[in-house]
């Protein structure tokens, strides 16, 4: 269990609200060390003991750790001094060096978790700017593992780049999922049996990749040479790779330039 206090402001949006529902429900820190500011001062989360406060300082200055889980824009108008402080920032394209110098933290962790924080299936790649122990990096891989999977990045452009790929959640799953409905739609499938056999696809059936390694089923596929294997061939021929390729790219350009953008 979490023995230190944990703050998160922005606790009561979508992203914040989701690890702070994770924390408790996974009973990883007593719910009186979760801290969670709120200008109306109500949230349903009180009712299970995490401590709501009104002011950003006011949760800075009680707690050890200091999650900021608001919109990129927000972040100039906060003005929290967390001088001594570890701050873990869930903000796409503000460096990590921009952070401490506003804030004076001594350590800042620029992470980005995604989406499927709701069900506890993001993977949270995070970068560390500053000294941080063993102690408070262990914390801070079992803060992002409360919702998911996480893992440590060594150079801060990995997480622009990590925005635009595992921070999208599921937008390009569910850009897939369109498109193959879409597509049947046009080959005549009824709307309701194309949709469910695109949502076979992408939420179902790729469950397998849980315990297969992709490209081994890919290339067993290509080799029956089937049905299956003309499909991918087509998608080869396309430039499929490249097109997510420069998708990627687009993002991570985006994610760079931050506020600027």
């Amino acid at each position: 269990m979490i023995s230190e206090t944990i703050g998160i402001i922005g606790g009561t949006g979508w992203l914040g609200g989701s690890i702070a529902k994770a924390l408790l429900a996974n009973a990883l820190l007593p719910a009186e060390n979760l801290l969670i500011s709120n200008r109306s001062g109500d949230h349903p989360l009180v009712q299970h003991g995490a401590c709501l406060v009104t002011y950003n300082q006011e949760l800075v200055d009680r707690s050890d750790l200091v999650i900021i889980a608001v919109r990129p824009e927000h972040f100039a108008s906060l003005n929290i001094n967390a001088t001594g402080k570890t701050v873990v920032s869930l903000m796409a394209g503000i460096p990590a060096q921009t952070i401490a110098a506003q804030t004076s933290a001594s350590a800042v962790v620029r992470a980005m978790p995604n989406a499927a924080v709701e069900i506890e299936q993001s993977f949270t790649p995070w970068y560390c700017f500053g000294e941080l122990d063993a102690t408070r990096k262990s914390l801070v891989q079992c803060l992002f593992e409360c919702v998911g999977t996480a893992a440590e990045v060594q150079e801060e452009g990995f997480i622009d780049y990590l925005s635009a790929l595992s921070g999208t959640g599921p937008a390009f799953p569910a850009l897939l999922m369109t498109a193959l409905a879409h597509q049947a739609i046009i080959a005549g499938i009824p709307a309701d049996i194309a949709q469910l056999a695109a949502k076979n696809v992408v939420v179902h059936s790729s469950q397998l990749l849980a315990t297969r390694d992709a490209q081994e089923m890919i290339d067993a596929l290509v080799a029956y040479r089937g049905v299956t294997a003309a499909a991918l061939q087509s998608m080869t021929l396309g430039h499929f790779e490249e097109q997510i390729g420069r998708a990627l790219q687009k993002g991570a350009s985006v994610a760079r330039k931050g506020l600027q953008s």
